[in-house]
């Protein structure tokens, strides 16, 4: 009898829902079939899941395939991060594979980045110094993070973050939303000046430069970026729904607790290129800090202005941040992420192009952000004349993302893009900290020694007539041939340029675990798996 009243109830719950589905007249499916139907939604539910492990190939999934994924997973925990076998890339069939020129000789000794050393590797130019900033300086790391705001992604993110950036010697860009306790664990900082000035405004939501000077002389700022858009997303304000907005997030930033905060879609305390520069100079003037613009790309008219404005030499941004479309972010509409501004290497050489052809690209520091956290694209962007490169959801996928793409949600599994205090929990800023670290070193290692493949020392050298683009297996063309660069375009100024090659040659690297080739690869942590082992990647989140 027991056993009979046992077996009704999974038969009368089924009942129940059959009953349910037949008589529901949202979905189709279900009532034509009904209980059964369920299946197609479920499976819709984990179709990325199941395509990301089993379904998709090495070299197929977007933001960042398999093979991305796993390079910086074995990057970030010192693991094993060479490939075998040869390369997924279809060479003999796709076009837009980037070819990089190595040189049978070349001035560059190759002495630094081997197994067993971490690639030194400053930028190449003094942030702030053509303009006689009083706090100029030289960027430590060509490589750096990109804007995350703490809001976007969870305290034990941003902490992780800023650690790993301190070990590595790079900056931190804090983004738009203010800086939080989070942001000071050793790292220096890039602050970002977005719309609603977050962290430097008034009562009433309008900028306040005395809260500005207060911030800057309190905490490790070393440069300002007035993000004026970013490419994921350009021309729109973000939105934190009120009930995100925590005790904490409200502190940080400067707003009410519980209620939306707003980012209007632009600035107000600029209109046009001539109050912008006005508003620069007047934030340098008083901090004495470089400062500079963050922007997508889409209509040249802006930049053909801010170019023309600053050739007359009286005012100027110290650098350019330059967002590709392929740029991630937390949340964004379909149109605006797949189809409003231009991907990096096109927006970015038609922004550089006018600044060089009033000879000023010698003056400005040009910094690359989407996607160039990967070594084939961030050589592309020096040898289309950037000086340092940002990354983002590299730095993400160090600290554990999965590409779960739950980002707009809040339910990042892994406690990465959430303020759920139970997933971020599950994050340990310590250990994540030691392999953004780890990661970002890597990086500087990998560039190092393409740089030297391309017979120079230092990745600001390699010139747009060393890479090549091809259409297919019977055409190619160099960089400087895509994009109309004229020559002399793409490097530092001469002075820079021989700068940076007495510093390289000078460099002493201390020995530090690093990953290689099976026979010299440094073991990795207790309970991991190498990467790759299996055809999938170890994420160990």
């Amino acid at each position: 009898m027991r056993k009979s009243l046992v077996a009704a109830i999974p038969a009368a719950a089924l009942g129940a829902v059959a009953a349910h589905d037949l008589a529901q007249k949202r979905h189709a499916i279900l009532r034509n079939f009904p209980v059964v139907g369920h299946a197609r939604f479920w499976l819709e539910r984990i179709g990325p899941e199941l395509r990301q492990y089993i379904v998709a190939g090495n070299d197929e999934e977007r933001p960042f395939s398999r093979d991305q994924r796993r390079w910086v997973y074995a990057s970030a925990k010192l693991q094993n991060n060479y490939f075998g076998f040869g390369t997924d890339n279809d060479l003999e069939h796709s076009d837009g594979n980037v070819i990089v020129h190595h040189r049978t000789f070349g001035r560059a000794y190759p002495t630094h980045g081997a197994v067993g050393q971490e690639a030194r590797l400053p930028g190449a130019k003094v942030l702030g110094g053509p303009r006689g900033r009083r706090h100029a300086f030289r960027p430590e790391s060509v490589v750096n993070i990109s804007g995350m705001s703490f809001g976007s992604l969870s305290g034990n993110a941003i902490e992780a973050i800023n650690r790993g950036a301190a070990a590595a010697g790079c900056l931190h860009n804090t983004g738009e939303g203010a800086i939080s306790p989070y942001h000071r664990q050793g790292a220096d900082l890039v602050f970002q000046i977005g719309t609603a000035y977050f962290g430097c405004r008034d009562d009433d939501g309008r900028f306040s430069l005395p809260r500005l000077k207060d911030l800057v002389a309190e905490a490790p700022v070393r440069a300002l970026e007035i993000k004026l858009s970013q490419g994921a997303k350009p021309g729109l304000g973000g939105v934190l729904p009120g009930p995100k907005v925590s005790r904490e997030i409200a502190e940080t930033r400067g707003v009410p607790e519980g209620v939306d905060c707003l980012s209007p879609s632009r600035h107000a305390e600029f209109d046009d290129v001539d109050s912008l520069l006005d508003f620069v100079e007047l934030l340098a003037d008083e901090t004495g800090l470089p400062v500079g613009i963050k922007s997508a790309v889409g209509d040249l008219g802006f930049w053909e202005d801010l170019a023309e404005a600053m050739a007359r030499g009286d005012r100027g941004v110290d650098f350019v941040t330059i967002d590709g479309g392929e740029g991630g972010t937390g949340a964004s509409p379909l149109i605006f992420t797949d189809a409003v501004s231009l991907p990096f290497r096109l927006g970015f050489a038609r922004a550089y192009a006018e600044f060089a052809r009033r000879g000023l690209h010698e003056d400005v520091t040009f910094i690359g952000s989407g996607k160039l956290g990967l070594p084939d694209n961030a050589v592309v962007a020096f040898a289309l004349g950037a000086d340092l490169v940002n990354v983002a959801r590299e730095a993400m996928l160090a600290v554990g993302c999965v590409q779960a793409q739950q980002c707009h949600t809040g339910e990042c599994p892994t406690g990465v893009a959430t303020q759920n205090p139970w997933l971020a929990h599950g994050l340990d800023p310590v250990l994540k900290g030691e392999r953004v670290a780890n990661y970002v070193k890597t990086l500087r290692r990998d560039l190092l020694k393409v740089s030297e493949t391309c017979g120079v020392e230092h990745p600001a050298l390699i010139g747009p007539d060393s890479v090549e683009v091809l259409d297919n297996l019977a055409d190619g063309r160099l960089l400087h041939e895509i994009y109309g660069y004229e020559p002399g375009w793409g490097y530092p100024s001469e002075a820079d340029r021989a700068e940076i090659a007495a510093i390289m040659a000078a460099t002493d690297e201390e020995e530090t675990r690093t990953e290689g080739p099976p026979e010299t690869a440094e073991e990795g942590e207790p309970g991991d798996q190498h990467a790759g082992e299996g055809g999938t990647e170890s994420v160990d989140v």
